[in-house]
């Protein structure tokens, strides 16, 4: 029989209140980050300063993946979550209280997005492996779509609401704000209560390297897993491509004005296609979902690059945003029903270290490429001029465009090729459900305190 959404709602409400909670606390999170990012670009004017923002939010939840899903494995996922947000917490008090006492300087800010960043590296990892205990095998896409509509809704509210934010209340009140919102989520943890994961598989007489690098072993033991992380990974690669020539690219042809508008269409993107998979869920066979938006990736980038013009960049990169969290929730899913819920940290801390590393990679070799290689090849007088130029144009911003269909017709053949690789196909069909996810569902009234669960 097939179920309504009334119940698809209770099977999932349990993920949707924490779902709720995490929201808040992102959204907190995201205008905070926002209004610091504000903070160092206007006291610096350094591009190079503003990066390290972004490096240093990203740098430890790669170097600590490994030891970060041991634990995860290891301990209690709600508990981890909670004391994650509130040791990550601290940090933004901290600068909070030095520029209350106006000694914050721009050290200081590096230091907080360390700390704050080591205690995300166990909180992602700890949400993510939780998602298999909270919702049924079934509803993971809708899940997994849900977590790509809230970094949309955050991507979305961030900067229009931070600006206005940063000058009615100032940076002390955004930061007030941003500690009410993680406590709101902490305290929505607090109240419910997890199904446990099945004990952690018996690794004790392995050796500390053995133990923090399963991940990894275990992900190069099943082809098929590691080829959906590859393409996973390289999906945000594209992302950290077109995020580091979008700017410049489009100040060729536009005003600053319109740049902002495009850069919030392409957050509206994130936020449909979050959306849209979060009600529809996506097909049955993920691969297949997967094989059919890499395509239109490749497709849309190439459109982006054709011509020097608004419609059409905004044509091509609106597609590409708006079929990310497509992608993201089939590969999460994917992981989700393959791993074993008690190895889960280990493997999504190494998935998820794996895939960070995509963004930053996309930033320090398509720029330096574009800048250095293929502006000056399609430049007037440039030794593509009188060839492609006469196909796409030749002046500012064609070098860039340029690369941006050849990352598309690239994206286009890897997806052709990766269709004939047959432990990844088939994926699937050879790697077995490791859990009845069914049975836990029918089960979560039972570990959730009466006063938290609302009548649906």
């Amino acid at each position: 029989m097939e179920k309504t959404p009334l119940t698809t709602l209770r099977e999932m409400k349990l993920f949707i209140i924490v779902w709720v909670g995490q929201l808040i606390a992102s959204i907190g999170s995201s205008i905070s980050g926002f209004a610091l990012n504000v903070w160092v670009y206007e006291h610096t004017g350094s591009v190079t300063q503003f990066a390290f923002v972004t490096l240093f939010n990203t740098l430890p939840l790669i170097l600590l993946a490994p030891i970060a899903g041991l634990i995860v494995d290891r301990w209690d996922r709600r508990w981890t979550m909670i004391l994650s947000d509130f040791f990550a917490s601290l940090a933004m008090l901290s600068v909070g209280i030095l520029f209350s006492l106006g000694k914050l300087e721009i050290w200081h800010i590096y230091l907080a997005n360390i700390f704050s960043s080591v205690f995300m590296a166990f909180q992602i990892p700890a949400f993510i492996a939780s998602i298999t205990l909270l919702v049924p095998k079934q509803h993971l896409g809708r899940a997994n779509g849900m977590l790509s509509l809230m970094n949309g809704i955050a991507r979305l509210i961030a900067p229009p609401l931070g600006g206005i934010l940063l000058g009615t209340i100032y940076l002390p009140g955004i930061i007030v704000l941003h500690l009410i919102t993680i406590f709101l989520g902490i305290a929505i943890l607090l109240l419910l209560r997890f199904p446990q994961a099945t004990p952690a598989a018996a690794i004790d007489k392995s050796s500390f390297f053995q133990e923090t690098t399963y991940g990894l072993t275990y992900l190069v033991a099943r082809p098929g897993l590691l080829g959906v992380l590859i393409i996973s990974a390289s999906s945000i690669f594209l992302v950290g491509s077109v995020q580091v020539i979008t700017t410049p690219l489009v100040l060729s042809f536009a005003p600053v004005t319109v740049l902002g508008t495009i850069l919030s269409l392409f957050g509206v993107a994130v936020l449909l296609g979050g959306l849209l998979i979060g009600i529809w869920g996506g097909l049955q066979r993920k691969m297949n979902m997967i094989y059919a938006c890499m395509l239109v990736t490749g497709l849309s980038l190439l459109v982006a690059g054709l011509q020097g013009s608004v419609v059409v960049f905004i044509l091509g990169v609106f597609l590409f945003f708006l079929i990310r969290p497509i992608i993201d929730s089939s590969t999460q899913a994917i992981f989700q029903a393959k791993v074993e819920p008690s190895v889960q940290g280990r493997v999504f801390a190494m998935k998820g270290a794996i895939e960070a590393a995509g963004l930053p990679l996309g930033y320090i070799t398509i720029g330096p490429l574009a800048e250095k290689v293929f502006e000056p090849l399609m430049a007037i007088d440039g030794l593509l001029a009188d060839s492609i130029g006469q196909l796409i144009g030749v002046g500012a911003g064609r070098g860039m465009g340029l690369l941006l269909m050849i990352i598309g017709i690239f994206t286009i053949l890897a997806t052709a090729i990766a269709y004939f690789f047959h432990p990844l196909r088939f994926v699937e069909d050879e790697l077995p459900d490791v859990i009845n996810r069914v049975d836990i569902a029918t089960n979560l009234t039972s570990t959730v305190p009466a006063s938290v669960m609302p009548e649906i």
